[in-house]
């Protein structure tokens, strides 16, 4: 890869909220695949999680991931909500289009591997960009016995090769594994359901806020 272009993780999400255990993981990945930064992309809709009750508005969200990414070469953005995206296939091709001085590789939990055949165009986004799994507590089992990983198994390059990543020709996907952090979302919303309004106050008062996911 030449030096010009920035080596940028890709993390999606709802993030309701965003908590260290985003952070921990984000930064353990930065580390292992030497990234430059990573962006999390907080979603305006998760399309497998449509109708979910307990969904906090975006702006909440996003504040939450902006004020966990603080001080870390992590960019939170709803950038999705600008390009009118709703599927990670069609944001992956957005974002390659836009960005030609990055290269960009896809993060995500081995719990979303899980469901990755339920993706729209899943096939379609492990064509567009490497994919880095990283491991999670109870999911391994049931990951590697997935659809999609009996398709995406031929092109799994070792752990030990991960920095070298950018040299890598889609599909390529690389199994990571960190300590585990017991984090979770739905842990933080049942201890504090009205967690968000606190943050979606600081957002409405926000001027960076509303410019980011306007």
């Amino acid at each position: 890869m030449s030096k010009s272009r920035i080596a940028t993780g890709l993390l999606g999400g709802s993030f309701n909220p965003a908590h260290r255990a985003h952070r921990r993981v984000t930064l353990a990945a930065i580390d292992a695949l030497a990234l430059d930064e990573a962006w999390w992309l907080v979603s305006p809709g998760n399309p497998l999680k449509d109708g979910a009750h307990d969904m906090a508005p975006l702006a909440a969200r996003f504040a939450s991931a902006r004020a966990m990414a603080r001080r870390a070469p992590i960019r939170a953005t709803a950038i999705e909500r600008r390009l009118g995206t709703r599927y990670t296939a069609e944001t992956l091709a957005r974002l390659v289009r836009l960005y030609p001085h990055r290269r960009f590789i896809w993060l995500m939990g081995s719990d979303n591997l899980v469901q990755f055949h339920r993706w729209r165009d899943w096939r379609k986004i492990a064509r567009t960009v490497p994919i880095a799994v990283i491991a999670r507590p109870g999911y391994d089992g049931q990951a590697h016995a997935t659809r999609a990983m009996g398709w995406l198994r031929h092109f799994v390059r070792p752990a030990s090769q991960a920095r070298n990543w950018t040299t890598w020709r889609p599909p390529a996907l690389v199994l990571l594994r960190f300590r585990p952090d017991p984090g979770s979302a739905t842990r933080l919303r049942a201890t504090n359901p009205g967690w968000f309004h606190a943050f979606q106050q600081h957002a409405l008062r926000d001027p960076v806020t509303r410019r980011c996911i306007d």
